[in-house]
């Protein structure tokens, strides 16, 4: 059984994780700890309080007493608002509390690409555009190249977690570009697990969904991720030596 420890900001789509584990047939644990959120807005200031080091810290030493094989800072909006360093500087605090192998939602999305050979991508992100423009820096700093964005303008994590599916899956599939080789929808406040084989069916190419990456990445981290069957294109691809962008990786 393999564990991968999941620091989750707030409640709005944590239980797409069992989702996720449920779908991976049940040899992977994605236990969960909730992280301060003292605001829920996407707010740049709000989400530089939400991914702050005493926050994570706290979050971290719960991870550490369950004896997990790593970490994911399960957070996309909360880590890319610090810039590749800041983030960078976030999966090594994580580390140094856990003890284990550790990253973020916004390195995972990078590592996903790089695992499948994709560099250019379209964006349809629930945020407003402000911040969703953080992201689109974030991905340029590690060398992708963003063809469009598309901005929901969701003030808050709940209402995106109370997204209907049928108009998230509306969303991301009318924000595709046609020389993007995969569309990114990067917001763990969206409910994601059931969607993507339904995404990639209808756009015909790779869709990577924030908690999707996240687990991937804990996986990928932990050793264990082989090509399997589902969710999407990215785990049946498994994990090839992904030369991972942070040091702490």
């Amino acid at each position: 059984m393999t564990r991968v420890g999941i620091l989750y900001p707030g409640y709005s789509a944590e239980d797409d994780y069992k989702t996720f584990a449920e779908l991976l047939g049940g040899e992977t644990e994605l236990p969960v700890v909730h992280t301060l959120m003292r605001e829920d807005a996407h707010r740049v200031d709000a989400l530089l309080d939400v991914g702050s080091e005493g926050v994570l810290a706290e979050g971290a030493r719960e991870l550490a007493a369950m004896e997990v094989d790593s970490a994911v800072w399960a957070c996309t909006s909360g880590s890319f608002v610090f810039g590749w360093e800041g983030a960078r500087r976030q999966v090594q605090g994580v580390r140094s509390v856990t003890g284990a192998p550790s990253s973020s939602t916004s390195f995972a999305f990078v590592h996903a690409l790089a695992q499948l050979g994709l560099s250019r991508v379209a964006i349809a992100a629930t945020y407003p555009d402000d911040v969703a423009q953080r992201f689109v820096e974030f991905l340029t700093a590690a060398g992708v190249t963003v063809l469009s964005l598309a901005s929901r303008g969701i003030a808050t994590a709940a209402e995106v977690g109370g997204l209907d599916p049928d108009e998230a899956l509306d969303f991301v599939i009318s924000n595709d570009h046609p020389r993007a080789e995969a569309v990114l929808v990067p917001d763990t406040a969206l409910h994601s697990a059931d969607l993507i084989e339904p995404m990639e069916a209808l756009l015909g190419k790779t869709v990577l969904t924030a908690n999707q990456v996240s687990v991937w990445e804990g996986l990928r981290l932990a050793g264990r991720c082989q090509a399997r069957p589902g969710p999407g294109t990215l785990f049946r691809s498994g994990a090839s030596a992904v030369r991972s962008a942070f040091a702490a990786g």
